[in-house]
């Protein structure tokens, strides 16, 4: 944890912030200077939207983030359970998996609309569509960290004739810890995305990071439309930044060689 407050952690990231802000500054004021206004708003101009209406932002953010967090709870648990499941039955898990490929493979936004005439114009399927995108990632990761158990530990239960149930328990789940992780890092700010696009393809909804940017574009209103991007972006970065301070102290106490 002191590492972060060391220069050499932080530093790099705020010297690519400002450079970017540079770039970003000189575009938009030489598009400014041409009179083509419509394409990039000035940094200047996002700031004062944000601050001008910081709580519609908030809200909006929550409205986003609940979506997300509900489809990660959704989808998380349930390839969970199907990996454990999987790493229990192999030949369940050769029959299961090609389907999951698929389901990977199908772009999320050709079966969105199939939802929301499911479901209604309300946030379940935006729930839905965010679980199935963080569903495939957590299947594949946790069931690889299940299968990485360490054989001589799984000798030693086996000659202690200990049941499935007792090495799933105390060798196989405790195992897979780090990839349980290492798929949380991956879903939680992808998550954020498929909420984002689930409020672009499932409408109905007066809020959500994901709508205020599809009726902001619709008028030709960037400036809203980069600072609801920028909310979405610092909303990732605290995500993965909650992730990785858990995972530190799980593993610390649960895997402390696997850290």
């Amino acid at each position: 944890m002191r590492s972060w407050w060391r220069p050499s952690a932080w530093a790099p990231a705020v010297v690519a912030l400002v450079v970017l802000a540079a770039v970003w500054q000189l575009l938009a004021a030489h598009l400014v200077a041409q009179g083509q206004t419509y394409l990039l708003p000035l940094p200047a101009d996002v700031l004062s939207e944000l601050a001008g209406a910081p709580g519609t932002y908030l809200a909006d953010a929550w409205t986003t983030l609940s979506t997300a967090l509900l489809g990660v709870l959704l989808g998380g648990v349930l390839a969970a359970a199907l990996a454990v499941v999987l790493s229990e039955v192999p030949l369940l898990a050769r029959a299961v998996l090609p389907l999951a490929v698929v389901l990977n493979t199908t772009p999320v936004v050709a079966f969105a609309p199939a939802l929301v005439v499911a479901f209604g114009f309300g946030r379940t399927p935006k729930v839905l569509v965010t679980a199935v995108v963080v569903f495939f990632p957590v299947l594949v990761t946790l069931l690889q960290g299940l299968r990485a158990a360490p054989p001589d530990a799984l000798m030693v239960l086996r000659s202690l004739r200990a049941s499935r149930s007792e090495v799933l328990l105390r060798l196989r789940l405790p195992s897979a810890l780090p990839a349980l992780f290492t798929a949380l890092r991956v879903v939680l700010p992808l998550s954020v995305v498929g909420a984002v696009v689930a409020e672009f393809v499932a409408a109905g909804s007066s809020s959500g990071l994901g709508t205020l940017i599809t009726t902001s574009a619709a008028s030709y209103q960037l400036a809203p439309v980069y600072a609801a991007i920028i909310v979405l972006a610092v909303m990732g970065v605290l995500l993965l930044g909650a992730v990785v301070l858990v995972e530190r102290r799980v593993l610390a106490r649960y895997a402390p060689g696997r850290r």
